[in-house]
């Protein structure tokens, strides 16, 4: 994404994102494009992609990036303290994050934004970076209506 500000990329990103998904319900072909798109379009990432609760921890989804962790507990690490918060989290510097499981030993910063429905959890979504403090606000905002599409998608599908 470099066409103008990062506020309009993200809307031009969104839109690509509900182009995608318009028509799907299947959760994990949305997924699937979904981590795609948004690794190819965000720069300077090394990872991003899905983890969805099954019995009561985290299991890997669709990703783009190197080999993740597959299972993590809620509440452990960023994506299980997302999870177990339902608020996401934006951490400038993992490896000052009490708890970090370093999945990939390049990522630098992270963020990772929970898949809530009806207040219940379904999973998050995670996007990380080689770089240290490389998500904003902005970032943030952009990621939160993507996954917020994402989940409206689902209706009332089973992951």
């Amino acid at each position: 994404m470099t066409t103008g500000t990062k506020t309009a990329e993200f809307e031009t990103l969104r839109a690509a994102a509900r182009a995608l998904m318009d028509g799907e319900c299947d959760p994990i072909a949305n997924a699937a494009n979904l981590a795609a798109l948004l690794f190819h379009e965000l720069a300077d990432v090394n990872w991003v992609g899905f983890y969805f609760l099954r019995d009561g921890e985290l299991v890997v989804g669709p990703f783009q990036g190197r080999p993740a962790c597959v299972r993590i507990a809620v509440g452990s690490g960023v994506c299980g303290t997302a999870a177990a918060t339902r608020t996401t989290q934006r951490v400038a510097d993992v490896h000052s994050f009490d708890g970090h499981i370093a999945c990939d030993a390049a990522s630098n910063s992270e963020i990772v934004v929970p898949l809530v429905r009806d207040g219940e959890l379904l999973g998050v979504l995670d996007v990380d970076s080689p770089s240290f403090d490389r998500f904003d606000g902005e970032d943030q905002a952009g990621l939160e209506q993507i996954a917020s599409d994402f989940v409206a998608v689902l209706g009332r599908a089973e992951l």
